[in-house]
């Protein structure tokens, strides 16, 4: 994959949220891109030093600028409350991110692209659809967290009971800052520990514990925990039910075969007509 350049360490506002992010300039001797840029989007309760490392690793020894950053709530960026997942500031964090390329002397405003992986990959077309300035979009193993509120990690139809069960969790949540009301526990989106997990763990979600969980890819900063009060934000959002106003902007949409929301993934990216 070639070498990981040492990234500047760099900040920029999103929403009043000012956001720690790394900018990692093209390898030298890397291909001439002409100022192009990608903005690095983290998955859900990941961070920075996580996935978006590895991927710029790769991305700068092909010659781009790339700026990954922690979201809102998370990791090193501001924002109350901590691990907090709210879908709308996650797409705002995007635009921002683009804003900040915009500045930058040696990137063509004209050659900025978002890649978005794993939760990002829903919020990285979201961006896209409305914001012109990413001329190209690219998502590896994206999910709706939408559509994973509403039917869960690996569903293919909506269990209302489940969610009613989260909105109530996310309603005492929010209760629970006035004084008098019970705190309610913070979601464990992993098991600690893989042997730990309940016996009907999807696949996926093995394989997740085996890399976030394990010196694969574990970090301090990311919690793996998400306040239940997110709930009531993310379950009528819906990454992908305007995916088509991309088009004739280059979207690449990369999926396993058993990845969750495969399925959703490739319908959609059908119906983006490209």
């Amino acid at each position: 994959m070639g070498s990981l350049p040492q990234p500047e360490n760099v900040s920029f506002l999103s929403r009043n949220c000012k956001l720690a992010a790394h900018l990692y300039r093209p390898v030298p001797g890397s291909p001439d891109r002409r100022g192009a840029a990608v903005v690095i989007c983290h998955p859900w309760t990941s961070i920075k030093e996580q996935p978006p490392r590895n991927y710029a690793r790769v991305l700068t020894n092909s010659g781009f600028t790339c700026l990954a950053y922690d979201a809102a709530y998370q990791g090193e960026s501001e924002g109350e409350p901590r691990n907090l997942e709210d879908p709308y500031q996650r797409v705002e964090d995007i635009r921002s991110a683009v804003t900040y390329l915009v500045g930058l002397s040696d990137v063509d405003s004209d050659k900025i692209g978002v890649l978005g992986i794993c939760a990002s990959g829903g919020y990285a077309p979201f961006a896209a659809q409305t914001d012109l300035r990413i001329k190209a979009c690219a998502t590896s193993a994206a999910v709706c967290v939408g559509t994973m509120a509403r039917r869960g990690f690996d569903k293919d139809s909506s269990n209302m009971s489940i969610l009613h069960s989260q909105l109530d969790a996310a309603a005492k949540d929010r209760n629970s800052d006035v004084a008098g009301h019970d705190k309610v526990p913070i979601v464990h989106l992993l098991p600690e520990k893989i042997e730990d997990g309940p016996a009907d763990m999807p696949e996926s979600f093995r394989d997740l514990a085996n890399y976030y969980r394990t010196p694969r890819a574990f970090h301090p900063r990311a919690t793996n925990t998400c306040l239940p009060r997110s709930w009531d934000i993310m379950a009528n959002f819906d990454a992908f039910n305007f995916i088509d106003m991309i088009s004739p902007r280059p979207l690449l949409m990369i999926t396993g075969t058993k990845a969750a929301q495969s399925g959703i993934v490739k319908r959609r990216f059908v119906r983006q007509g490209r």
